[in-house]
């Protein structure tokens, strides 16, 4: 069967790349916004299936492979930052506070249609953050394409106290220890 991973993202990539498999990347091109009423969890499950949906008439006989990551702040998702001053603002609303980040993931068998659907959450603990400090990370990370306005892999790190989580991919966007047992359910070995 061959592998599909349906998101552009560099870092699900580089995740996906850990596992040593050939893939092929496809760029699936949905709305995320939420739907009203629509809960943070049932929205990145969604989101996730959706991509992985958006292009399976395309790749019979693969997996295809859909990932969603929200941030959870004082109850409402916040997205990526569409810019410096939002990216601020994010920073500052996490600043000495648990943040929760919900990563979707979907894996759909073209062959069958069957798809296995799954989330992990992630609680993150800010330090107490000056104003000073947010604006040297932005300006250093330039962190536009994560949600929350932060990138945990890198110098995000320096912003947190404290990290809790069953999968610690998860966070950076494609939980590995999941996916893997997604893959499992459909025959697919990665080792």
């Amino acid at each position: 069967m061959k592998l599909v991973l349906a998101s552009q993202s560099k870092y699900r990539q580089a995740l996906l790349k850990q596992l040593n498999l050939e893939f092929t990347t496809i760029n699936p091109d949905i709305d995320e916004s939420p739907y009203p009423d629509e809960d943070p969890t049932q929205h990145v499950l969604r989101l996730a299936k959706a991509k992985a949906l958006e292009h399976a008439a395309q790749f019979p006989e693969s997996l295809i492979i859909g990932a969603d990551i929200v941030t959870i702040l004082d109850g409402k998702i916040t997205g990526k930052p569409r810019d410096y001053a939002e990216a601020v603002k994010f920073l500052q609303l996490s600043s000495d506070k648990v943040i929760t980040n919900l990563t979707g993931v979907c894996v759909l068998n073209t062959s069958t249609g069957k798809s296995l659907v799954d989330m992990v959450a992630t609680e993150v603990k800010f330090k107490s953050l000056s104003t000073e400090q947010i604006q040297r990370y932005i300006e250093k990370e330039q962190p536009y394409d994560n949600a929350g306005a932060f990138r945990i892999q890198s110098l995000g790190i320096t912003l947190l106290e404290q990290v809790s989580t069953v999968d610690p991919t998860a966070i950076i966007g494609l939980p590995l220890i999941c996916l893997t047992s997604m893959l499992a359910e459909f025959g697919f070995a990665v080792v």
